[in-house]
């Protein structure tokens, strides 16, 4: 069956699971910007947890159905309508022929995961069906969605779930990650300055990195530092002072400190962050963040067996 891209929102693209095996090439890993909730979405209508879904930022798309399907969406809190008439966030919904779906602007958080039974046609590229957007390849032709767009779909029979109330990430406008300490944490002259102070999104987040606002850093770099391999949840903190946390779409190497690290259980989070929203960075030691994904795993394996890839 197919679906009809009506208005494709601000930025709605194909994601899927990461792209693995590929950074010494300098391919990032991409996927969904929040895995969480992406797998979230693909529960509901009984796909495996990476199965492709749409993400949408900031402003959601108007599909209309050309056949009878299952659909969930997860993520930032957003108004969900078929038809006009509002369906709920976190439960598998029905779809009839010629239904129409339209994800609104988020009000909290900055994306929507919308997952299809069967899940959506897309690229394979390099073992991932993920947009990779600065490259263009993956997802449908590398890009965004366009109006009139068809995304192709393979139904197939799902019961009706609705995603747990503990099992639901809460959507917040003010944020706390966990973060360790990094390679160049020392290059920091201000101490534990960037752990110590509240943190604003700037209006250069997307899924390449997240600039952070609120104060400047007194770096001891001469910006002739050799590059070096960065990943996902870095923060970097140019000759100027303004860190950045980068994203799943960042690139592999760079050439900047890297004073934090953002830890793997609270990740998935960056994909929330939105222009405006306050942050803060809670202080972990290696270990101890080892120890709190081990009980975060153990909470969430009950709903989403395959956690341990998710997170």
């Amino acid at each position: 069956m197919t679906i009809t891209v009506l208005k494709p929102g601000l930025q709605t693209t194909i994601q899927a699971g990461p792209r693995v095996g590929w950074r010494h090439y300098g391919v990032p890993a991409s996927g969904a910007a929040d895995t969480l909730s992406l797998a979230l979405a693909n529960r509901l209508v009984g796909n495996p947890w990476n199965a492709p879904a749409l993400e949408a930022t900031l402003l959601g798309p108007t599909l209309r159905f050309d056949k009878a399907a299952a659909f969930a969406v997860t993520g930032a809190i957003a108004g969900v309508s078929l038809n006009g008439d509002d369906v709920p966030l976190h439960e598998t919904i029905f779809a009839k022929a010629k239904d129409e779906l339209a994800v609104s602007a988020t009000e909290i958080g900055a994306r929507s995961y919308i997952a299809i039974d069967g899940g959506i046609a897309a690229d394979d590229v390099l073992g991932s069906t993920s947009t990779y957007l600065a490259a263009g390849f993956g997802g449908l032709q590398g890009r965004a969605l366009e109006e009139g767009d068809l995304l192709i779909t393979n139904p197939a029979d799902c019961p009706l779930l609705r995603t747990p109330d503990e099992f639901r990430v809460p959507m917040s406008s003010s944020w706390a990650v966990r973060a360790c300490p990094s390679f160049e944490t020392s290059q920091l002259r201000s101490g534990d300055e960037l752990f110590e102070k509240n943190w604003t999104i700037g209006r250069r987040a997307d899924r390449i990195g997240i600039q952070l606002e609120g104060a400047t850093l007194d770096i001891a770099s001469d910006g002739r530092m050799p590059s070096a391999a960065v990943f996902p949840g870095t923060v970097q903190c140019p000759e100027v002072g303004t860190p950045y946390v980068l994203s799943v779409d960042a690139g592999t190497v760079g050439g900047y400190p890297r004073v934090a690290q953002v830890a793997r259980a609270d990740r998935h989070l960056l994909g929330q962050l939105r222009p405006g929203d306050r942050i803060r960075f809670l202080r972990r030691e290696a270990a101890g963040a080892i120890d709190e994904l081990r009980a975060k795993l153990d909470y969430w394996r009950p709903w989403l067996e395959d956690i341990g890839n998710i997170i």
